[in-house]
């Protein structure tokens, strides 16, 4: 695992501690970046570099083939399961960052798996600065992390994408800490099963960006482990009390609706 840029020495404790030694000290490196400085962290071809944890199951296990390629895409499917059953999943790739652009091409499909929670339908995210997924617990349903919201329209009305959701952590925005769970932002809605970039600029703990198309549609600073979290509090206690995020792992999540990713790429970028 590689962190580009210097970190401060808790936050780089905290992350050390997220995965055991022996797995640290197994992972490969990233690809090569092309010309232009992109990572396809995706390759088109398998899941090489990433790695499943879905609830109830230990990390490496995909049950259900929930995440698969088929046709050059990364596919969330849910055809082997009966019921969604609260099995909410996230596929971890290999090594953590910092300082970085994330781009990623994804659209919504098909119907929502029975069980899956109302609020599920059209719902995925990006799941950044988080845990390892050999340190979740096994019932755990979500990763420490900085959510960043994919949803996409119902056909009609308004509902924005690209929004943050915090679990087990906060953010401050103009210098106030927020602790609501989700913020809205300020994006156009996606109806269908169009394609949609999203790139996210991620610059440590200083400040989190993110776009669509040429537009900043919700900025925040500060990423931080909330203490009144149990799976947090871990966090923080093997940290030494550190609650300031400054980077960790991504992850794409499965939330009970199909989608699809074309293209998931990251660039580093410096401190």
């Amino acid at each position: 695992m590689t962190l580009n840029g210097p970190l401060a020495c808790s936050a780089l404790l905290l992350l050390s501690l997220a995965a055991p030694a022996a797995v640290l000290a197994a992972e490969p490196a990233a690809p090569p970046a092309g010309q232009d400085g992109w990572i396809p962290l995706f390759n088109g071809q398998n899941l090489d570099g990433w790695t499943a944890k879905i609830t109830g199951h230990e990390a490496g296990d995909n049950f259900g083939d929930t995440f698969r390629v088929e046709d050059g895409l990364l596919k969330v499917r849910y055809d082997q399961y009966q019921e969604f059953g609260e099995k909410f999943g996230h596929l971890f790739y290999r090594q953590n960052y910092s300082h970085y652009l994330l781009r990623v091409e994804y659209r919504f499909v098909g119907e929502q798996v029975p069980g899956g929670p109302g609020w599920a339908v059209r719902n995925s995210g990006l799941m950044l600065h988080g845990q390892s997924p050999q340190s979740m617990a096994k019932d755990q349903k979500f990763p420490v992390s900085i959510e960043v919201q994919l949803l996409g329209g119902s056909g009609s009305g308004t509902r924005t994408t690209a929004n943050l959701c915090t679990p087990g952590t906060h953010v401050e925005m103009d210098g106030q800490l927020v602790t609501r769970h989700c913020t809205n932002s300020k994006s156009d809605t996606y109806h269908g099963d169009q394609w949609v970039t999203v790139e996210i600029e991620v610059r440590g703990n200083q400040v989190i960006r993110h776009r669509i198309g040429d537009q900043v549609v919700l900025e925040y600073q500060r990423p931080q482990l909330d203490p009144g979290d149990a799976d947090a509090r871990k966090l923080i206690e093997q940290a030494g009390g550190e609650r300031q995020l400054s980077g960790g792992s991504i992850s794409l999540q499965s939330e009970s609706h199909p989608v699809d990713f074309r293209k998931v790429e990251l660039r580093v970028l410096e401190p």
